[in-house]
């Protein structure tokens, strides 16, 4: 029988540098302070499904280098008990992400495509994963995966038995059409109101979510289409259709923003491995959301399954 689940895709490292003040060109300005996390839709979602149901395998696939980075990753998977004994450590460096961060304000994003350029669907043994469930992302960040191989991997991983998801990268292009010949070979996709958007060209008014969710579903997801944003979430399913508003969560208790994506996919993920129903998933994932809020970096904020409804169930709904 076949259980857990895998996350494939993105993996790399963000190297954060504190500044006081950006600086103009030619000048020069201090480091204050300097950190490191994971990121990425592989780490972000599986430590935080670890995190929701510690009794779940979490499988990840990709590709890291043989480098400091790349080690800074397995430690980080091994402390959390996420399973990386199908990921491909090569020559090319760990993908990594320069994070320029002005105190209190605006951040900077410098990003090295590195060993995620270099996955592809021969890096994953879909016969033996054993999993029931395998998730894919960021599409539009990794280059073989857009450029064709991502339709080969996600059929086999259905040839295989197993239920498929994706989710994408939020960016200012034209290219969302490389994610369109995907989805008659995804059961289930979950993404923000800008991503939905793009992908059927149509703009993401919290008025026009359904119906941007009826447009993708019927490009050929199997099971449901999945939106979030930040005033609501919205489902279209072979059930029907459901909309949620998003909680009106105290501002003062938000600490950072960074990996609440991540958390609503990977709440969606484990109601949807449990066989919830639509008005369920959508719950939950808000939960998970909410509680990623509570914390600077992207998964600590997410807790154990219980505690996440506990923490949520006093908010109001906006």
């Amino acid at each position: 029988m076949k259980n857990g689940i895998a996350v494939a895709g993105t993996i790399l490292v963000d190297e954060i540098n504190e500044i006081s003040a950006y600086p103009k060109s030619g000048e020069l300005t201090k480091i204050l302070k300097v950190g490191k996390s994971v990121g990425g839709c592989v780490p972000n979602v599986s430590v935080a499904l670890k995190r929701i149901r510690p009794d779940i395998p979490v499988k990840v696939l990709g590709r890291i280098g043989n480098d400091d980075n790349g080690n800074y990753l397995k430690n980080t998977f091994t402390k959390n008990g996420v399973d990386f004994s199908n990921m491909v450590v090569g020559e090319t460096p760990t993908s990594f992400t320069q994070v320029i961060s002005v105190t209190g304000g605006e951040r900077t994003f410098f990003t090295y495509a590195g060993a995620n350029n270099d996955f592809s669907a021969s890096d994953v043994d879909a016969e033996n994963l054993g999993v029931k469930m395998f998730h894919l992302g960021y599409l539009l960040l990794i280059e073989k995966i857009d450029n064709g191989e991502g339709v080969e991997l996600l059929k086999a991983v259905k040839k295989a038995g197993i239920k498929t998801s994706i989710d994408l990268v939020t960016e200012n292009s034209n290219r969302y059409s490389k994610a369109l010949p995907c989805l008659p070979y995804v059961d289930n996709i979950i993404i923000n109101e800008i991503e939905a958007g793009a992908l059927v060209n149509v703009k993401p008014t919290n008025d026009n979510l359904t119906q941007i969710a009826r447009k993708i579903k019927a490009l050929g997801v199997s099971e449901r289409v999945i939106i979030h944003s930040p005033a609501l979430a919205v489902c279209v399913s072979n059930d029907g259709e459901t909309t949620l508003p998003s909680f009106d969560f105290p501002s003062e208790l938000i600490v950072g923003t960074t990996g609440a994506g991540d958390a609503f996919c990977a709440g969606a993920l484990i109601a949807i491995y449990q066989e919830k129903s639509d008005i369920e998933i959508l719950k939950f994932a808000q939960s998970s959301a909410v509680c990623s809020l509570t914390a600077v970096d992207a998964t600590s904020g997410v807790r154990e399954q219980s505690q996440i409804i506990e923490f949520c169930k006093n908010f109001r709904r906006k």
